[in-house]
């Protein structure tokens, strides 16, 4: 029970601001949304910061690795040599059609990442794949047998 439906408890200031100003169910406070190039306040600050000063820094993080620092090796070569954020997979699937295809799609995923061919995250991702694909079939499926249902109603 919340302290506003106690009878004789009164009404934090705070909640009874919010029913005379609060916005109404499905309607934005900002319509327009947030304007196009617009920065975070502290995006905003670090760019007035470095504002003029990122060779220098830029060097000077090179000058560090180049002495052997290994923080400022890590980032000089995180930015060289980025870590990989995926790579092609290449799988034999079979088409899928049906469900008892998704089955063996399934299946030569589960196979290709318990030989190593493929890793477990890479696996995950095609399964996540496959799951929307067994979505639209699904959804496919449904569609026709309400349409098949619709028709045989209207015939009798």
């Amino acid at each position: 029970m919340s302290r506003s439906a106690i009878p004789g408890w009164p009404m934090s200031e705070n909640s009874t601001r919010k029913q005379r100003h609060g916005f109404q169910p499905g309607q934005s406070g900002n319509p327009a949304g947030k304007p196009k190039g617009a920065k975070n306040l502290v995006t905003r600050a670090v760019e007035d910061l470095l504002n003029g000063e990122a060779e220098k820094l830029t060097r000077q993080a090179i000058a560090l690795a180049l002495t052997g620092d290994p923080t400022a090796l890590r980032l000089c070569l995180d930015r060289i040599a980025p870590a990989p954020k995926g790579r092609r997979v290449a799988l034999d699937l079979p088409a899928v059609s049906s469900a008892d295809d998704l089955a063996a799609a399934f299946r030569a995923t589960l196979e290709a990442m318990a030989a190593g061919d493929i890793s477990p995250d890479e696996a995950a991702t095609v399964a996540g794949i496959l799951e929307g694909k067994r979505k639209a079939i699904e959804t496919v499926e449904i569609e026709r047998r309400i349409t098949a249902l619709e028709q045989a109603k209207d015939k009798k």
